[in-house]
């Protein structure tokens, strides 16, 4: 598997938005350079507006993907690579982006598979979901930029890959922030039943895991995720404008049957590839993470997520949780970019 691995509108918020963002944040300093990156291949056409904040959209061949992804910062900055989650895509990090770019760090924020601009290299591939897929692709990338090692952050799906990239290459994570904690699980233990209200909170698993629910899915897919977003953060307050932003991801071929191969692999009602099986033994171990880690969750997440309390001691590393107050939900990078942002250069520190 590691052979495999290794195998405008306008540009970013303008210099005046950035230093009023960085001051905003009350950062100093600025990151250690570290050298790398390639230019990557001419990305294919975006629609109008969809990567505003960002600069241009780049494209570069990883693995077996074709990855579309936006940067800032100075090539030779100090990488971070941040991670969105489902149903939800780059912007999330629109507000986080700019402030580290400001402190000299270099941001690679990707579209993961069956988002945006990425896609398969080949037809044949399987249109996999499964956790460890995810963080292969996330190695497979940082090879493809010439990224020896970075901080990786992320929330919902991002950070489940964050933790495993943390857990099963852990030479390749300076250090991370996760949003939620620590998410590897497994098809094993997601076998047994929970208490009847948290199985409530994961109705569209159970949707999914029906023909029906794909079809839904697929008919409706805007619909349900602006539910989703409603419902994982009831207290923010996104306009039509920022949703469509996002949503313009979920066009991508590869979109729902990928979402849907996540969630029934988990509930072991669909089969991962082979030549994941080595990592999905080590993942159903529950590996500990040693990397220096900040975990944050916001105040009023709505979204199915653990108590911080039952994964302390998952990270055996430097170690600190944060609980992120005024209202925000599930998609923290983009409620409250400040913190995350915070959480980044801090945990650099470590």
């Amino acid at each position: 598997m590691s052979e495999e691995i290794n195998h405008q509108r306008r540009r970013f918020i303008g210099a005046a938005a950035v230093t009023i963002a960085a001051a905003r944040l009350g950062m100093t300093g600025s990151a250690q350079a570290q050298s790398g990156g390639v230019t990557p291949a001419a990305p294919p056409p975006a629609k109008p507006g969809t990567n505003a904040p960002f600069g241009a959209l780049k494209q570069t061949d990883a693995g077996v993907l074709s990855i579309g992804y936006v940067e800032a910062g100075p090539a030779g900055g100090r990488p971070v690579v941040l991670l969105h989650g489902w149903p939800y895509d780059v912007h999330s990090y629109a507000g986080v982006a700019p402030l580290l770019a400001s402190k000299g760090y270099r941001v690679i924020v990707p579209y993961l598979r069956g988002y945006g601009p990425t896609r398969f290299l080949s037809d044949e591939a399987v249109r996999n979901g499964q956790q460890s897929a995810l963080a292969a692709d996330t190695v497979a990338l940082m090879d493809a930029l010439g990224i020896e090692r970075a901080i990786i952050g992320g929330f919902d799906w991002g950070a489940r890959t964050a933790n495993i990239v943390a857990a099963l290459w852990p030479e390749r994570c300076k250090a991370h922030v996760s949003v939620s904690g620590y998410l590897i699980g497994s098809r094993e233990a997601n076998r047994m039943p929970l208490p009847p209200k948290a199985e409530l909170e994961w109705w569209y698993q159970f949707y999914f895991a029906t023909e029906r629910g794909r079809l839904g899915y697929e008919k409706n897919r805007r619909d349900f995720n602006n539910l989703i977003w409603q419902l994982a953060s009831p207290k923010w307050n996104f306009d039509d404008a920022t949703f469509e932003r996002s949503a313009a991801s979920f066009d991508n071929p590869d979109h729902v049957p990928v979402v849907i191969h996540n969630y029934r692999w988990r509930l072991g009602l669909a089969e991962g590839e082979p030549k994941y099986d080595g990592f999905e033994k080590r993942l159903a171990a529950a590996p500990l993470i040693a990397v220096p880690t900040i975990t944050l969750e916001g105040d009023a997440n709505g979204a199915p997520h653990p108590d911080a309390g039952s994964y302390a001691r998952k990270f055996t590393g430097k170690y600190e949780h944060r609980v992120v107050g005024g209202g925000v939900g599930h998609n923290l990078p983009q409620e409250a970019p400040e913190a995350f942002a915070r959480a980044v250069i801090e945990v650099d520190g470590f």
